[in-house]
């Protein structure tokens, strides 16, 4: 993945305290790059994070489609969704189609704080090829 990269931060109501904190201790590496986000998990990352993010619709009216579109567009390069498995939702087939179109985007999903974890610890968020030690410079 290319440095600025966009990064896309989706949670849905029983995860967001998940997003913030995850976000809260990953805010230096994030600022990094262009973030969008659903409509309520973006207010709460501007408010309680401190991010720039461009905020979307609410997944349930259209955010999902929104990102998705970005994702098919090339602007968005990673999605973090971090989602409930135990909580229906009324708009189960716009999050079906945002990580269908994920997947065949071949970009990196991850959907909960481990995943996400490894995602943005990896050198590849960087560009820099993990296989080539890092410059040292005195």
């Amino acid at each position: 993945m290319e440095p600025g990269r966009g990064i896309a931060l989706v949670a849905h109501d029983n995860c967001k305290q998940d997003m913030v904190d995850w976000a809260r201790f990953n805010r230096k590496t994030l600022s990094t790059h262009r973030l969008y986000a659903t409509g309520t998990t973006g207010g709460l990352l501007v408010d309680e994070v401190g991010l720039s993010v461009t905020r979307l619709r609410s997944g349930p009216h259209g955010g999902d489609q929104q990102i998705g579109s970005r994702i098919a567009e090339g602007e968005v390069g990673l999605l973090v969704f971090f989602w409930d498995p135990l909580a229906a939702q009324p708009h189960e087939p716009d999050v079906r189609a945002l990580l269908r179109i994920a997947v065949l985007s071949n970009i990196p999903v991850a959907c909960n704080r481990a995943t996400a974890d490894f995602v943005i610890s990896s050198p590849l968020l960087t560009g820099r090829d993990p296989w080539t030690p890092a410059l040292v410079t005195a």
